[in-house]
């Protein structure tokens, strides 16, 4: 008997192990692939938190510019910048010849205009002087500074030529291409060319998106939560309704996208491409998850603290609300902010709403067209250039930042309240 009992416990501890190993195995697999995948999107989009630029001697001639001795502001902004500039990009080479102005050219962003105007407009005492100017690098020239293009392929394979490649040595050589900290990145909105694409827009968007979702979502959840697990009465019709919100927090999001599309934009005439109909629809997909987190930490709630409520003399609806509520606050708002957080990497409802527009400007309020963080990700992927390719990684990572933070502060929320009413 005590040798059967002894094999008995051998047997169970030797499962007991294979459970802890397998266990072990599984979560080491897990940090595996996902440091894989971060070192992936690391190691892709890194460089594009940094930016190519190329000095350019510009002369301020005012005879060139028509311009009289004290221009006004507006004389500067209505002024043609185009022969300064050409002249000045010109000027790198002094041997180059008709067939390669254009060449010369394109090593910069189309932008370079602009920004020898908007240098004169901050600083028009420099009217008239020779001023050395650092202009954007165009695409292909940043990923040659920043070697993700390969130089010893055949030139027809290449999109920078030979000629292209000797200017840059050459101007490499002098020091007149840095590489510094990618700022426009942050600030400038979407655009076409790959070196002066930001993600200003869909930042935005995303942040009054979240915030509109969060002022919809928040209060109706609550109130809803502390209804059905405080004061609902139990029957068949209650036991319907929470059954539908179980079954509404596993439905595909497309789905709420669809709603968003044929109620919001078809039948309410709510402006398409805009935060607010993102906010409005991601709240539909949030408040199921807000719901059953709010009701689940007021049945956590211990059933003594109510009943002492009511034995001092308190109502039900004090009882509730001074009470129940403020305990229950820290697992609501937990589950609030995951929930926030799944509705920040939605992409398919907002693109049936129309937030998958290409748009160049940043929004100023919830009404204004907007992108998304995600939705960003998307319409990047979609273009084949290398600069596009690194800014892809690059907003993945700014977004997993953004997600890591929010469950990072609900994390923290939770364990101060715990803390405070502990």
């Amino acid at each position: 008997m005590n040798n059967k009992r002894k094999n008995f416990l051998e047997k169970r501890y030797k499962s007991e192990k294979r459970f802890q190993l397998f266990g072990l195995a599984s979560i080491s697999l897990a940090l595996i692939f996902l440091a894989i995948f971060l070192i992936k999107i690391f190691s892709n989009g890194y460089s594009a938190f940094t930016k190519t630029w190329i000095f350019v001697e510009v002369n301020y001639d005012r005879e060139l510019l028509l311009l009289e001795e004290n221009p006004s502001s507006e004389d500067l902004n209505n002024a043609d910048y185009y022969d300064i500039a050409y002249q000045s990009i010109i000027a790198l080479d002094p041997e180059v010849d008709e067939s390669s102005e254009t060449f010369l050219i394109e090593m910069f962003a189309y932008n370079y205009e602009l920004e020898i105007k908007n240098y004169l407009k901050k600083n028009p005492s420099d009217l008239g002087k020779i001023v050395k100017l650092k202009l954007t690098a165009s695409d292909d020239i940043d990923q040659i500074n920043k070697g993700n293009y390969p130089r010893d392929i055949p030139e027809e394979n290449r999109r920078v030529n030979n000629y292209q490649l000797k200017i840059f040595d050459m101007l490499e050589a002098r020091g007149d291409i840095i590489n510094t900290f990618n700022l426009s990145f942050f600030t400038n909105p979407d655009s076409r060319e790959a070196e002066l694409a930001g993600i200003a827009s869909s930042f935005m968007g995303t942040l009054f998106s979240i915030l509109v979702c969060l002022v919809f979502s928040f209060p109706i959840a609550v109130l809803a939560g502390i209804y059905l697990e405080e004061f609902a009465p139990k029957n068949k019709f209650t036991d319907f309704i929470e059954v539908n919100i179980n079954n509404l927090a596993a439905v595909p999001s497309i789905v709420f996208g669809l709603l968003g599309l044929g109620v919001l934009i078809n039948i309410f005439g709510l402006p398409r491409s805009t935060p607010l109909v993102g906010g409005i629809t991601l709240s539909l997909m949030t408040l199921p998850t807000i719901i059953i987190a709010a009701r689940a930490s007021l049945k956590a709630v211990p059933p003594s603290i109510k009943e002492a409520a009511l034995a001092m003399g308190a109502s039900k609806m004090q009882t509730t609300l001074h009470h129940a509520v403020p305990l229950s606050m820290p697992g609501t708002l937990s589950g609030t902010i995951i929930g926030l957080a799944q509705a920040l990497g939605e992409t398919a409802p907002l693109i049936l709403i129309g937030m998958v527009a290409f748009v160049n400007t940043i929004p100023g309020s919830p009404l204004d067209p907007a992108a998304s963080l995600p939705v960003q990700v998307y319409i990047w992927s979609e273009s084949a250039e290398r600069g596009f390719v690194e800014k892809v990684s690059a907003c993945i990572m700014v977004l997993l930042i953004f997600l890591i933070t929010m469950n990072l502060t609900a994390q923290i929320i939770r364990h101060r309240f715990e803390k405070k009413w502990s």
